[in-house]
């Protein structure tokens, strides 16, 4: 193993995402509202289009799939809205940090593993544009630019859990499932890279376990037990 993928919200971002998402959709709709968009019908909407991305077979980028809906209920007009969208995530987005938790390990995990010479790649769900992730990992207390990939709604036209979407990060990072560990909060979207052949670690803090699966069967823990794993791989990398 050479290659540490993660996910973002949940695991190196702290947040109970239902909270987050009420939460930054109550900035969204405030500035939406004055051009036209009903708040309850906006939400509806954003959630269609988000279901879009998690639908999209990569035939187009999660953007795209986004927009295509959304100008499929609003119209073609919408899309002048676009630039509204763009000032909402780089000005008023940032309120929506009050949702989130912070945990000074997750910085100091990714930090100790690029030292011990491993990759590091940020695969977190791409349903927001890339302006919002750069922002959520500053959250994190790290920089977009520690991590050699990370995934936002313009750059790929997959989501989690898609296996596409991991076999499109691999090919980026012309990797192998053998050579990575996938790292994440959620045991349908992120346990689900087992399947090609990934290692994986649950981070239990924010879990997210929609089936109540049994999660003995993966290793899992918090970030002091993630340190943990890291460091008996790492000694066995070194030993070997």
């Amino acid at each position: 193993m050479n290659t540490v993928l993660f996910d973002l919200d949940g695991t190196l971002l702290p947040m109970d995402m239902t909270e987050f998402t009420e939460g930054y959709f109550k900035y969204l709709v405030k500035m939406l509202a004055p051009h036209g968009y009903d708040p309850k019908e906006l939400i509806k909407n954003v959630w269609g289009g988000t279901a879009a991305m998690v639908k999209n077979d990569g035939s187009c980028m999660n953007e795209a799939a986004f927009w295509n809906y959304f100008t499929g209920v609003y119209g073609e007009k919408s899309r002048e809205d676009m630039p509204i969208f763009d000032e909402f995530y780089a000005t008023e987005f940032k309120n929506a940090r009050q949702f989130c938790g912070f945990n000074k390990m997750a910085a100091e995990i990714v930090r100790m593993l690029k030292e011990r010479g491993y990759r590091v790649a940020l695969a977190t769900n791409p349903l927001f544009p890339s302006t919002a992730t750069r922002q959520r990992i500053n959250w994190a207390g790290l920089e977009p630019d520690e991590f050699e990939l990370y995934t936002t709604y313009e750059n790929i036209g997959y989501c989690k859990p898609n296996l596409d979407y991991y076999r499109e990060v691999m090919r980026r990072l012309n990797v192998e499932p053998e050579d990575c560990l996938m790292v994440g909060n959620d045991v349908g979207e992120d346990m689900v890279a087992e399947k090609l052949g990934m290692k994986v670690f649950l981070l239990t803090d924010c879990m997210i376990n929609k089936y109540n699966e049994d999660i003995d069967q993966w290793p899992h823990g918090n970030f002091d037990d993630l340190k943990a794993y890291h460091d008996k791989e790492y000694e066995t990398r070194e030993t070997v």
